[in-house]
């Protein structure tokens, strides 16, 4: 395994694109570089690609909204936050009248807690796209704004 550096060394392909370089009518365009398989590694830390989110299932936790391609995670959110917020009166009542019957109420709310952490993780990667479109464009505009500066 390589050691890991402040500035990690060019990929082994970047020799393919040398003559590419010098003269680029007389060398056709190198293809890119085959995917990456499973896993790959980054300033000495081994990271897997196209790592899924497991189910609740998985972890044996009760989903609570519904599963499927067409969620509308607002409308889930909120409603798990409702029942959150619910649950946790519900507690505060128990804990005054019958302070030895909170352990269930304890674990509905710790079963919404992670039913509103999966519903959010399975968020991240539109946050990602999201947030990379919105850099990208940016960028572009930023760049565009330069090019104005320099005509100018």
């Amino acid at each position: 395994m390589a050691t890991s550096s402040a500035y990690p060394p060019p990929p082994p392909f970047y020799r393919l694109y040398k003559d590419y370089e010098q003269d680029p009518s007389s060398a056709p365009e190198p293809p890119p570089p085959p995917p990456v398989d499973a896993v790959y590694t980054t300033f000495g830390t081994e990271r897997k690609i196209n790592v899924l989110l497991p189910s609740l299932e998985s972890y044996n936790v009760r989903q609570l909204y519904p599963d499927g391609p067409n969620i509308d995670f607002k409308k889930e959110l909120r409603t798990l936050n409702r029942e959150l917020q619910l649950h946790i009166l519900e507690l505060a009542d128990i804990l005054v009248e019958r302070p030895s019957q909170y352990a269930r109420r304890v674990e509905d709310i710790s079963l919404i807690f992670r039913n509103l952490h999966h519903l959010l993780n399975s968020l991240r990667p539109l946050q990602a796209r999201a947030t990379l479109i919105h850099m990208l464009e940016s960028q572009i505009q930023r760049r565009k704004q330069a090019i104005e500066d320099i005509k100018q």
